[in-house]
């Protein structure tokens, strides 16, 4: 998506080999309009895929997924980092390790809005090691619904996430591939 491109370029922050800041539009400070217009490219990338559901993990990938689900005129559903306190019975949950941050959290989701009748599109910001969508997938499974796809805001192609899904049969659509990182230098991959 050259408009996305374009912001990374112009905006984003590489710390290093594998940190790449985007807070000023992206995950801190959101723009909706460039939110808007990166929801309408999944929606057209995936318009033909059956969606029932966008579904994002908490809380980087609510806005995109928002627009998302929006264009697409389906409902959005967001995996929770922490096990609410009221939402105790019919909850699937699992164990995400975040590349980011060097931790792990308990991914949640309520078995109540989700069912073995859905086609599910995940939203996510990053695509690095692919544990985050992963562990999305982990829960979609659990309660007997499908994958549509998988759309991403960045991926980091030197990393292996990709790889990872593509070799579990998900079709990525990633907007924005990088190619390499390095302290203040973004190399993009091009794209077809």
């Amino acid at each position: 998506m050259k408009l996305l491109e374009e912001r990374i370029l112009a905006e984003g922050i590489a710390i290093d080999e594998n940190i790449l800041k985007v807070d000023g539009f992206i995950n801190h400070q959101v723009e909706p309009e460039l939110m808007r217009k990166i929801g309408e490219d999944f929606a057209n990338h995936f318009k033909d895929m059956g969606v029932t559901k966008v579904v994002t993990i908490e809380s980087s990938g609510i806005a995109p997924a928002l627009m998302t689900a929006e264009a697409m005129q389906v409902p959005l559903l967001i995996l929770k980092k922490s096990p609410s306190k009221i939402l105790n019975s019919n909850m699937f949950q699992t164990v995400v390790t975040s590349f980011t941050k060097g931790t792990s959290y308990e991914l949640t989701l309520a078995g109540h809005l989700i069912s073995e009748q859905d086609h599910v599109l995940i939203i996510d910001d990053f695509l690095a090691n692919g544990e985050a969508a992963t562990g999305a997938v982990r829960l979609i499974r659990k309660a007997h619904a499908t994958i549509a796809g998988i759309g991403i805001l960045i991926e980091k192609s030197f990393q292996p996430g990709r790889e990872k899904l593509e070799s579990q049969g998900f079709h990525i659509y990633s907007q924005v591939r990088i190619a390499k990182l390095s302290a203040g230098k973004i190399e993009l991959l091009s794209q077809p």
